[in-house]
């Protein structure tokens, strides 16, 4: 299961209204989004006292109850697409918000698949006894309540609220208004198959709210609030990141680069950037900007740019690099501040010629995000000095960027890419959702 990269960010102001049919009409008031973290918190002191068997048969439950009243799911979701059609919503953005039986089943395996994953809570990750015989364990543990602020994408309704049940969390969930009766009839359901197997409903809310407002009660709930994850553009995390007292895990856009060094496969290095680049553009792991070292340009781009113009692809090029764009017909335009800075969700990539590998490092620090860079060269010298010159979440060594995934990874669950350095970095799996407590065991120990 991947709560993959979101694809083509909408505005943050989509997320100012969020109607929540499943909490009974609460107004968006603060004091409602408190009583909603509350429950949230009760729950979670029941969650993380379950066992494994208990938390993989609620999302067993779940699963099949999904499958079971995807009808109704189909009817709320056809809500939100007729309103979608009618804004003039693009083709793309529909498709992420259908949900139809085959994407509903589809969800509800996933919830099956995290079942199958093995459990991080408990898990002992440093044990040793001192020389006075007091023993140390440190283990896993679930973070407690989980807020999540989302845009619109329903199926992330449910991966969410799967793993972080799976981690021991009770989920706080805020999507945009876009997707709000798919979120309702999900969360609904997922709520009725909790209660039907003895774990309390409260793991998995909607935030009530009709505004922003809620989202800011929200994001100022600490201490009901244990940590806050934004999933979205670059103005919805920079929002939460800015304006949250609660903690935030923060994931992060991405600006990705694949350099070509003068030592690379010309082949290879072809189908790396064409599958970077072109293979999915509307996720956070595709590439935006490609940069050629000179001793290998007059090689490389004649192959590079057939490949791309035959895949619909813009470059927005630097000075040293029209000239071969030029002669190879393929879309140009002279390259930007903005484009270097671009997230282009789209098929477009800024393109330019290097002198040597110092020059891209120097270019990647300059303008990357931090998600992830790639270097395509048959040289483990440069290998080695591009790794170490680069500071992201991931470094692709002859590679494709769209290998940064927690599934691709062997995760086996994502539930977001974090850009931080602080507790999560990189694709973030079941145990970035816990944190750890030290357990001393000791027999009458006192300390002198």
């Amino acid at each position: 299961m991947r709560l993959a990269c979101l694809e083509l960010p909408e505005t943050h102001a989509n997320l100012k209204i969020g109607r929540v049919a499943t909490l009974g009409g609460m107004s968006d008031d603060r004091e409602q989004v408190l009583a909603t973290a509350r429950r949230a918190r009760e729950a979670a002191v029941v969650l993380r006292q379950l066992t494994r068997n208990q938390k993989d048969a609620a999302l067993r439950a779940m699963a099949d109850v999904l499958d079971a009243r995807a009808g109704e799911i189909v009817v709320a979701n056809r809500a939100d697409v007729e309103r979608a059609e009618a804004s003039g919503t693009t083709p793309a953005l529909i498709d992420r918000l259908t949900l139809t039986a085959p994407r509903i089943a589809a969800i509800a395996q996933a919830l099956r698949d995290v079942a199958g994953l093995p459990d991080p809570v408990g898990e002992v990750l440093r044990g040793y006894t001192l020389p006075n015989g007091l023993q140390i364990r440190q283990v896993r543990v679930p973070l407690g309540v989980v807020g999540m602020i989302y845009e619109a994408r329903p199926n992330v309704t449910v991966d969410a609220a799967g793993l972080c049940l799976k981690s021991g969390n009770a989920a706080l969930l805020r999507g945009s208004s876009s997707a709000s009766a798919s979120n309702a009839a999900l969360a609904g359901v997922m709520r009725d198959a909790l209660a039907g197997v003895g774990v309390p409903a409260d793991a998995i809310q909607l935030v009530p709210g009709e505004t922003h407002e809620s989202v800011k009660h929200l994001m100022t709930a600490r201490g009901l609030v244990d940590v806050l994850i934004p999933r979205g553009g670059d103005s919805l995390i920079r929002s939460v990141v800015d304006n949250s007292t609660v903690p935030v895990i923060e994931t992060g856009v991405g600006n990705c680069h694949v350099y070509i060094d003068k030592d690379a496969d010309i082949d290879k290095a072809v189908r790396i950037l064409l599958n970077s680049k072109s293979q999915r553009v509307s996720v956070c792991n595709a590439a935006e900007t490609v940069l050629v070292h000179k001793d290998i340009a007059d090689a490389f781009l004649p192959a590079a740019l057939a490949a791309l113009k035959e895949a619909g692809v813009t470059i927005h090029g630097d000075d040293r690099f029209a000239l071969h764009a030029t002669s190879s017909g393929i879309d140009f335009t002279e390259a930007t501040d903005d484009d270097w800075a671009a997230e282009y969700y789209s098929l477009d990539i800024a393109a330019g010629i290097v002198d040597d590998i110092d020059a891209a490092l120097a270019h990647i620090r300059r303008w990357s995000s931090g998600h992830t860079e790639a270097i395509v060269t048959d040289s483990q010298s440069a290998a080695q000095h591009f790794i170490a010159g680069v500071d992201s979440a991931a470094v692709m060594v002859n590679a494709s960027t769209r290998f940064t995934d927690g599934g691709e990874f062997g995760f086996g669950a994502e539930i977001g890419i974090s850009t931080q350095k602080l507790h999560a970095r990189g694709p973030m799996g079941l145990p970035e959702l816990t944190t750890t407590t030290f357990i001393v065991t000791g027999d009458g120990h006192t300390r002198a």
